[in-house]
């Protein structure tokens, strides 16, 4: 991808270097000051150092109060400002789309975290990958996720990076136009299998809007030979089916959430090629 030297957005938040407090409900965190003083308060009272943190972190047993850096976090990284470059192209294409359809388009937030991170959805670890959270309009990720998705997931390169952020955009997007909140409604009134179903539907259009992202950051000269390969490669290689296989189990389509591999490279491969998110539709087509 030809990104170094474009814009870059300003909704990128860094919480990398940030130190969890041992006992702390919820996910609270202190800076390293913090804990000086704590440390010192402790002494001086004689009281439990850990119930001390736990008390200020949870302001006396209130909710907990926003994190502070233990370390420099490196605010100006390459990788940081791959995201950065990639958030503002997604900027650009869906301001466009949106004033096409005669509506506005409300810019996501994108935290960068390690290990673990509290959002309005709730507490929740790297382990489960980059993620979307709907009830603040931001996505999340930890970035040794783009380590894995080379050396775990054999999906090298930059535009399969790009990808994996166009996607949890897409879903910025779903949560705009008010489809995640019917889906929501929807998954409440059914079983797990048709929930299961719902699921899919909305993680294969989140891919055919990556997609469309992507048939503009082409028309915008973003895209290099063989990147388009680089996104198949991504979606493919964490396609439900795959995953499953890989873990060394079989594969149970009733349990899927996102798709399987071709469903994804299908969908994802539908908008690059159309540019046009009216094509996304997942949930009115028999054939996924």
């Amino acid at each position: 991808m030809r990104w170094r030297g474009r814009r870059q957005s300003r909704q990128v938040e860094d919480r990398r270097g940030r130190r969890r407090i041992p006992g702390g409900r919820g996910g609270a965190a202190i800076g390293g000051g913090g804990l000086l003083l704590i440390l010192l308060f402790a002494v001086l009272t004689g009281q439990d150092p850990l119930q001390v943190a736990e008390v200020v972190t949870q302001g006396g047993g209130g909710a907990p109060g926003p994190s502070a850096p233990s370390a420099p976090a490196p605010g100006n990284d390459e990788q940081r400002q791959f995201v950065a470059t990639v958030l503002a192209d997604t900027e650009d294409t869906w301001n466009a789309i949106f004033r096409d359809m005669g509506r506005r388009y409300n810019l996501p937030g994108l935290v960068l975290f390690n290990d673990a991170v509290q959002s309005a959805c709730g507490f929740n670890s790297a382990a489960v990958g980059p993620f979307y959270c709907p009830a603040d309009s931001k996505v999340y990720i930890d970035l040794t996720f783009f380590r894995e998705l080379d050396q775990k997931f054999g999906a090298p390169g930059d535009f399969a990076r790009a990808y994996v952020i166009a996607h949890e955009v897409g879903h910025h997007v779903q949560n705009e136009l008010g489809i995640s909140s019917q889906v929501h409604q929807m998954r409440r009134r059914v079983g797990q299998a048709e929930g299961n179903q719902l699921s899919v539907r909305q993680e294969l259009q989140a891919d055919c809007l990556a997609g469309v992202w992507g048939h503009h950051a082409a028309q915008r000269g973003l895209l290099e030979p063989g990147d388009v390969e680089e996104g198949m490669r991504a979606a493919a290689a964490i396609g439900d089916d795959t995953l499953q296989r890989k873990s060394g189990g079989h594969v149970h389509p009733e349990s899927w959430t996102h798709g399987s591999s071709a469903q994804r490279v299908r969908w994802f491969r539908r908008g690059l090629e159309s540019g046009r998110a009216d094509v996304c539709d997942t949930f009115e087509t028999n054939r996924l």
